[in-house]
């Protein structure tokens, strides 16, 4: 269901964040100070999407300005040793238990940069929704007791299995964040990462991580990456982030007879081999530090021109070899004024690397994963680089600067993929928000990779899931150009939690994500 407000409006995954957003809004706040309170939120009740041990990146559209990105992704600590991983047996990160995947966590100094900037309301202020349902409590959502069991055994999952199992319903509170966003409102960051968290995430370390590595915000302002398509500029964050995937797609999609009815089966088809074109040579070219700009040149030799060139209406293209939970939040606000936020945070996978510092009891991502093992490549894990990062929040302008909307969405790799469907049937084909956020999907995925996070390992070599709600004639005219397709049931959590809030003359119309359950779009 599309939602429609005269003034400002939040749209997140859990209906206690939006609330805590537009509570910011009434009180005078931007949507910077939204997005915060709603992200603090998540941080307390979602932890097995989000939460303060994992990144956050942002693009912000104020009035008056190009969009800007916020960077607030952690760097690997100085004991980085990636011989010692490979003298191990590894070739790739390990996924679990191993505080060698956690890099130093980004999100709070996220917060407080983007806070700085363009927030008005006090800190405490800002915070204090996160703070009461820390202390004072909240109830279990349904996805969060179906995440707990793979970390129950913890000792420093108390928090949510002190009654035993957890229910749906169940009152949890959380007295180590709530102590944790308190310190922050006292002394800021140094009342993180200079406190019972830091202290704690040292020890945890055991020598992966120096004092050092704690001492300066991993949050950074830098331009954001732009293209123009369908009448409309779409702006992301650039490398590290994976975000260059979604305007590289909208891009070479805008330039194909993508038609403007969905169930027609050339819409997924094309918008497939555009994301295809766009994303096969990802694990080569993506690394902190990478040239976005470069990425998005039509005209260098094997650019965005020559892949738009390379698709073909009728057949799937032949890329690399022959065909053979996630842990992420996104939100977004826009305020009065028309300033817009899309923020998007994450764990990495659910829990991360289920690893939690005693405590405060916060749960660390295993964001590292994105990095490589391979000896001398760009995005080889050394200390002090980011990985590879999958969160690309996204924004569009209208010709003439002004802001037509934010969106973003959860789903690892496929993050890009689920954004340009968005944009394909808001911008091309005309649809509300609600109407596009409930409509079947497609992801690609590698047949070898289950973890959501190695799509691109066999470059363009992929299945096509299709969820079960979307058009019966995708499957057959997938199949009939060469895709190999894979059928799942209706409103799977593996096509993501998305949302979008989109302006139009005087009105805002926004929408959660059906699939998240609990999610909420809310205005005034």
């Amino acid at each position: 269901m599309t939602y429609l407000a005269p003034a400002a409006m939040v749209s997140a995954v859990d209906h206690l964040a939006a609330q805590a957003g537009v509570a910011m809004l009434r009180a005078g706040g931007t949507a910077a100070d939204a997005a915060v309170s709603a992200s603090a939120v998540l941080a307390v009740i979602s932890q097995h999407m989000c939460g303060m041990g994992g990144d956050l990146f942002a693009v912000v559209a104020a009035p008056g300005a190009d969009p800007v990105a916020l960077n607030a992704s952690g760097r690997a600590g100085s004991g980085a040793d990636p011989d010692r991983l490979r003298a191990e047996g590894h070739v790739t990160m390990p996924f679990h238990g191993d505080i060698r995947s956690v890099p130093v966590p980004g999100c709070v100094d996220g917060w407080l940069v983007l806070h700085e900037r363009y927030g008005r309301l006090p800190l405490g202020e800002v915070l204090g929704p996160a703070r009461r349902y820390a202390e004072e409590g909240f109830v279990a959502s349904a996805t969060l007791a179906s995440s707990v069991p793979i970390i129950a055994h913890l000792p420093e999952a108390a928090d949510f299995t002190a009654s035993g199992p957890l229910r749906a319903g169940t009152l949890i509170r959380r007295p180590g964040v709530a102590r944790a966003l308190a310190d922050i409102v006292a002394r800021g960051r140094d009342g993180f990462y200079g406190g019972e968290f830091g202290d704690g995430l040292l020890r945890l370390g055991g020598g992966e991580f120096a004092p050092a590595d704690l001492q300066h915000s991993t949050a950074d302002w830098v331009p954001a990456l732009m293209v123009d398509a369908w009448d409309r500029r779409i702006w992301t964050a650039p490398p590290n982030s994976q975000g260059y995937l979604t305007l590289a797609g909208a891009w070479i999609a805008s330039g194909l007879p993508v038609p403007h009815d969905p169930s027609d089966d050339r819409w997924p088809h094309l918008l497939i081999e555009a994301c295809r074109q766009a994303g096969y040579d990802r694990l080569d070219v993506l690394f902190d530090g990478a040239d976005g700009a470069s990425l998005l040149d039509p005209g260098r030799p094997g650019g965005l021109g020559e892949r738009r060139g390379a698709i073909d209406v009728a057949r799937a293209a032949s890329l690399g070899g022959a065909f053979g939970g996630g842990g992420t939040m996104a939100l977004s606000a826009v305020d009065s004024d028309r300033m817009g936020v899309s923020l998007v945070q994450s764990n990495a996978s659910g829990f991360g690397a289920q690893i939690a510092v005693p405590g405060v009891r916060i749960f660390l991502q295993n964001r590292g994963v994105g990095f490589s093992l391979q000896s001398g490549h760009p995005n080889e894990y050394r200390a002090g680089r980011r990985p590879a990062h999958t969160l690309c929040p996204t924004a569009v302008t209208n010709r003439d600067g002004t802001l037509a909307g934010v969106l973003g969405t959860m789903g690892g790799d496929s993050q890009p993929q689920i954004l340009l469907q968005l944009l394909a049937r808001w911008l091309l084909d005309g649809q509300p928000a609600g109407d596009a956020l409930a409509a079947g999907r497609w992801a690609l995925r590698s047949p070898t990779d289950e973890t959501h996070f190695n799509t691109w390992g066999e470059q363009g070599a992929v299945e096509v899931m299709i969820e079960g709600q979307a058009p019966e004639s995708w499957l057959a005219g997938l199949e009939r150009r060469g895709h190999r397709t894979v059928l799942t049931p209706p409103w799977a959590s593996s096509f993501g939690y998305a949302h979008l809030v989109t302006v139009k003359d005087d009105c805002l119309a926004g929408a959660a994500d059906p699939r998240s359950g609990s999610g909420a779009a809310v205005g005034f």
